[in-house]
């Protein structure tokens, strides 16, 4: 995704897209400050952590699903894990096609993503929601920063993280529809998740 160019050279096909002519349009990396990561670099990033994030939340889902999959509330849990799926899906196939080296910590987040999910599960459903929420939030927020600094040489890119983001918002809702916020521990529980999940992009963007 993200408008890909192909340039031919000794016989070898490059899949990183050509950087298009600046215009008057913002292009990704325009507001780079020094030192900040240079547009081919800051790109692979971006695709590298969130197919490692959509990765995480598939896992956290099959987790809730391996608890309370058969619940009255296995069915919504459900939905969300297969709009998760697509987006890894999506990501899947753009890590191949921009070339990107996938994170080193896939094994970790494969084995924590549904350690999370089937823990909180078994603490009980608002639990599982207040988990649901505390991930989706940092994730929403992630991305819209992602949005930001992509130009007009990245729309695809950018409505495909647009699109993203605006279902794990949904989700996030969901959670708090369900009395995530009820949940025992709320607070000190999202807290905790949210420190993991940042620090689990930060680790994914760069190994």
């Amino acid at each position: 995704m993200g408008g890909t160019g192909f340039l031919a050279e000794d016989g070898m096909s490059e899949a990183k897209p050509k950087r298009p002519e600046q215009t008057g349009a913002k292009q990704t990396g325009d507001d780079r400050l020094p030192g900040d990561p240079d547009r081919e670099t800051l790109i692979e990033r971006m695709i590298r952590v969130d197919h490692a994030g959509e990765y995480g939340a598939a896992r956290i889902y099959a987790g809730q699903l391996a608890v309370l999959g058969k619940h009255p509330v296995g069915n919504t849990i459900r939905h969300m894990a297969e709009q998760e799926k697509k987006h890894l899906a999506a990501f899947d196939k753009l890590i191949v096609k921009r070339r990107v080296r996938p994170t080193l910590l896939s094994p970790i987040w494969h084995a924590a993503g549904f350690a999370l999910g089937a823990a909180t599960a078994a603490m009980g459903e608002k639990a599982a929601m207040a988990c649901t929420v505390a991930v989706e939030d940092v994730i929403q927020e992630h991305y819209a920063d992602q949005s930001e600094q992509l130009g007009e040489d990245e729309v695809e890119l950018r409505d495909l993280i647009d699109e993203f983001r605006a279902e794990e918002i949904e989700h996030k809702e969901t959670g708090l529809a369900h009395d995530a916020e009820q949940a025992p521990g709320y607070r000190v529980m999202s807290d905790f998740i949210k420190t993991g999940t940042r620090a689990a992009i930060w680790l994914s963007t760069r190994i």
